[in-house]
């Protein structure tokens, strides 16, 4: 039996274009700059963005502590959404790592932080405080169902937070299927952010990495702090080879993803006591009721025996994630499951 696994984008494996682009990858040391597959990405992937400059990081987490080290000193403030995951999932590494305090504010629930929020949680020069000096966003957002900020919205925290003096860093980890989602240019949604990390390795396909991406100078403080957390990475071109192909051939095949979720979405909402919340992009949650008898843990081990992976999360809510390697047939096999699981 064929294991569809729903749990993320997370676990495509490369395309096989993208292993005979890593077999045949020209490489040299990065930490020297003379990795060829790794500089071709880079500039790929400012390009596509519209910025300066890339650098190629080994993952989202790191993207994002990179950029906040980058951007903010020891004793410093960020503001982040409380449902973030720079906030919830990164393990406190601004904290841990930065010396940097998070400043939460209330995700709406289409992932937007309310300007008069950001407004309000930006600190007064008073020695009582940490200084604020950053506010973060997430698109897609993946705990607000993966809903994607539009370009007139993240253009307004950059212009508030820029006459405030912040900068703004965006986790565009999805930002491709933001893009797809709202039939915009990416670079649209990235216009007056200061920096933005996106991954390779989710709905992309690559096996392995992320990129930031901002203006050369911001870049060049960003290598040095990608070095202090271990993100030298030598011969990475055997990697960026495969970033270059999920640039190329993955960016623009994202809508399918996002229809199977949606087909996902209507087919589970016709099952008794089963709650879909919106579909965006390729992030569907779903809940189930008291009426159905079964707890989250016999749900999710019930699929598992008929060779569906999914994501319980908190508050009984469960996460399913289209990518490359979900098909059609797919769909409607996890479909037939759930019947007989909550039958």
């Amino acid at each position: 039996m064929r294991v569809i696994d729903l749990r993320s984008d997370t676990v495509t494996h490369p395309t096989p274009e993208m292993r005979e682009a890593m077999y045949r990858a020209e490489v040299g040391d990065d930490v020297f700059r003379e990795d060829p597959t790794v500089n071709r990405l880079e500039e790929m992937a400012a390009e596509r963005l519209g910025r300066e400059a890339g650098l190629f990081v080994a993952s989202g987490t790191m993207g994002n502590l990179v950029a906040l080290l980058t951007h903010c000193g020891r004793g410093d403030e960020a503001i982040v959404g409380d449902r973030s995951h720079t906030f919830l999932f990164e393990q406190g590494g601004m904290a841990a790592l930065g010396g940097i305090t998070p400043r939460p504010v209330p995700n709406q629930p289409d992932g937007t932080l309310r300007l008069t929020d950001i407004e309000e949680a930006i600190r007064e020069d008073n020695v009582h405080f940490p200084r604020t000096r950053l506010v973060c966003l997430e698109n897609t957002h993946n705990m607000c169902n993966g809903t994607p900020l539009t370009p007139e919205y993240t253009a307004q925290v950059a212009r508030l937070a820029h006459a405030r003096g912040l900068r703004v860093h965006l986790d565009g980890a999805r930002i491709f299927n933001a893009a797809a989602a709202l039939g915009v240019d990416v670079r649209e949604l990235v216009q007056e952010v200061d920096s933005v990390m996106f991954c390779l390795s989710k709905g992309l396909c690559a096996p392995v990495g992320s990129l930031l991406c901002g203006d050369t100078d911001f870049i060049a403080g960003a290598r040095r702090a990608r070095k202090v957390v271990g993100g030298g990475m030598r011969q990475a071109g055997v990697l960026a080879a495969a970033g270059i192909v999920a640039l190329e051939r993955m960016t623009d095949r994202l809508a399918e993803d996002h229809a199977r979720a949606r087909r996902l979405a209507e087919g589970l909402a016709q099952i008794s006591g089963v709650e879909v919340a919106p579909v965006s992009t390729n992030i569907l949650y779903f809940s189930i009721t008291d009426e159905v008898g079964r707890t989250p843990e016999e749900l999710v081990d019930g699929l598992m025996e008929r060779g569906v992976l999914l994501l319980g999360r908190e508050n009984g809510r469960f996460r399913a994630v289209t990518h490359y390697w979900i098909t059609d047939e797919d769909i409607d096999r996890v479909l037939r499951a759930m019947e007989e699981v909550l039958a």
